[in-house]
Order: C-alpha cells, then sequence, then structure tokens
C-alpha cells in the first residue's frame, strides 16, 4: 500500500491536520519565533593571500563556534544555477502523484534513496508536515542513478552541476575551519574521507497546512554530517535553537545556509557546535529546501583530531564509525 503524502493531504481538502501531525503543547513554542542576526558571511575573500583571507577565516570560526550556523554569500554558485536547482525540484514535486510513486523509497528498511514522506519513527509516532526526495550527490562513483527522477529531464544536469559547486564551497570552508583550530589546512578534509566524503542531497516540500500552529515541518534535531549546506525558496521556515530560546533565520536570495553538524562537533572535539533547528510551517505558502550533507565514509572512523588533544584536552567523544554513529542516533530516535 502506499503512503499517504502529505502534498496529497494537505491539497485535499482537509480542513484539520491528521492527529499524527499534531504535535505536543511543549513542541510548539515559539513556533512564531523573533528573527534573529545570523551571522552572513562574504567568502569574496577566500581565495585570496593568507594575511587578506584570515579576517574571513576567523569570521567562519566564531560563527562556528558560537552560533553552529552561518549564511554564506559570494560562495562561487551561480544564482541561475540555484534557479535551475530549485526549478526543477518544484517541477518534480509538480507532477502527479502516480509518478511520483514510482520513486518510493522504502525508509522502513533503510533504503532512503527517492521518494518519501519520513525517515525515521519518532518516539511518540509524531510526523512533520514535510515530503521529501533524498539521494547521493557525490562521488560520481557513489551515485545510483536509478534513484534520481528522469523528469524532469534536465535533473540529473543540473544537480551534477550543483553538486561540484557545493564541493568547492565545502572545501573552502572545511580548509577555513581547519586554521582555525590550528591544524593543517586539509585536516578536517582528510578526517571526513577526503575525495571519499560523501554529501547526500535531500530535497524539503512543505505544503500549506490548514493548522500550521499545530505542526512543524521537520523536528528539532541536529545533523550527523560534518557540515550541511542549505538553499531555499523565499518562504521561511528554518528556526534555531539560541541561548534557550527558538530564534527564525532570515532569508538572504542566494545565500548559502552552513549547518555545522554532530561530525564537525566529535572532530573539533566540542570547540565547534552542532546546531539544534526545526522548520514551521505555513498556512498559505509552500516551502522548499535543498539541504546537502556532508558525511564521512560509512567506514570511516569518527574521533577528536588527536592534534587537538594532549592532558588538558582529553577526548570529549568516543571513536565510532561513522555507520555505528548514525545507527546509534536513528535507534535513539526509533526506540
Amino acid at each position: 500500500m502506499a503512503a499517504v503524502r502529505v502534498q496529497s493531504i494537505a491539497y485535499g481538502g482537509v480542513g484539520a491536520i491528521p492527529s499524527q501531525f499534531i504535535r505536543a503543547d511543549h513542541e510548539r513554542s515559539a513556533l512564531n519565533a523573533p528573527p534573529a542576526k545570523i551571522p552572513l558571511i562574504d567568502m569574496s575573500m577566500l581565495h585570496a593571500s593568507p594575511d587578506l583571507r584570515q579576517p574571513t577565516v576567523a569570521e567562519i570560526g566564531t560563527a562556528a563556534q558560537e552560533w553552529g550556523i552561518f549564511q554564506v554569500v559570494n560562495h562561487g554558485i551561480s544564482e541561475d544555477l540555484i534557479r535551475r536547482l530549485q526549478t526543477v525540484g518544484k517541477e518534480f514535486f509538480d507532477l502527479p502523484q502516480e509518478e511520483k510513486e514510482t520513486y518510493a523509497n522504502n525508509a522502513e528498511d533503510g533504503n532512503l534513496e527517492g521518494y518519501g514522506t519520513k525517515l525515521v519513527h519518532n518516539i511518540e509516532g509524531k510526523m512533520g508536515w514535510n515530503d521529501y526526495y533524498f539521494h547521493m550527490l557525490w562521488p560520481p562513483s557513489r551515485r545510483d542513478l536509478n534513484t534520481w527522477p528522469k523528469c524532469p529531464s534536465s535533473y540529473r544536469e543540473v544537480c551534477e552541476d550543483y553538486g561540484r559547486g557545493i564541493l568547492s564551497v565545502v572545501d573552502k570552508l572545511l580548509s577555513a575551519l581547519s586554521i582555525n583550530l590550528g591544524v593543517q589546512e586539509c585536516s578536517l578534509k582528510e578526517a571526513i574521507g577526503g575525495e571519499d566524503m560523501e554529501m547526500e542531497m535531500k530535497i524539503n516540500y512543505y505544503p500549506p497546512c490548514p493548522q500550521p500552529e499545530l505542526a512543524l515541518g521537520v523536528l528539532p534535531h541536529t545533523d550527523m554530517s560534518a557540515l550541511t549546506l542549505l538553499v531555499a525558496n523565499q518562504a521561511s521556515g528554518l528556526q534555531v535553537f539560541k541561548d534557550s530560546d527558538w530564534v527564525a533565520v532570515d532569508h538572504v536570495p542566494n545565500a548559502i545556509v552552513v549547518h555545522i553538524g554532530d561530525t564537525l562537533q566529535i572532530l573539533s572535539n566540542g570547540k565547534y557546535k552542532n546546531v539544534l533547528h526545526r522548520s514551521v510551517v505555513s498556512k498559505d505558502k509552500v516551502r522548499m529546501s535543498w539541504p546537502v550533507f556532508c558525511n564521512p565514509p560509512g567506514n570511516k572512523v569518527v574521533a577528536p583530531m588527536k592534534e587537538l588533544l594532549d592532558d588538558h584536552s582529553p577526548a570529549l567523544f568516543t571513536a565510532k564509525t561513522f555507520t555505528d554513529y548514525r545507527r546509534c542516533k536513528i535507534n535513539k530516535v526509533k526506540k
């Protein structure tokens, strides 16, 4: 039996959302959170000489330590490519439902690539108000193109171009974050797997919700990735937990939102902060986002970098392969 999709519910004329989408009272606090000045960083000087790039490098390090999230502009990915990425994603979700279902995944069995509605069970059996499409973006050797949409026909070309662009941005950010840790510029990239680093893309589709005050798009969580890089359409909805309160992230056209994930927090031995975040939904707007998760390969051991450890700074985290870490985190959510 095909899963019931949130997009179908939203456009089915319901006046009230099904019970599995209604969040507990304490989870609905501050859904109308005030906007906050998330750090906005201009990357244009990162290609300059060490002296000229140092202020930007320092900005990135401070944002990663104090916020765990920041936005970057002048990142090298063109406005046209971002627009094309958003266009092909929207065109897929505009397809007839029966056509989208031909790409359905089986998340219950651990097969996440493809079209779906929820990644894992929540403890209370609750769901977020969103559908998604998920697939490996990089490296090319790890991609199964059978899991990529064939309609629209330009989807593959656009995503391949975007993958190359995102990889370049990731490399610059990891270099800056390494410098701030006082280690070799290549250290974080190598700790994440070097050329074997993987990037997974998820397209989130949050349709209009008749009772947005009762629902969440994505539940509060931190990402397992080292970095998550996200672009979104103009409908706002991303919130982060900062200083004991939820605050809203303003939409900056053509900016990329950068999340520090669990893996980078572990590698930095807690110096960089993973960010707790969630998505809220709208009564009359569709929100879409395109996060790219930068992960180590599954067999890569993730542990605090040895260069950061001494008698005064012991390891704060236990070493695990990324596969084992992912399994442990997912099981905590399911049980």
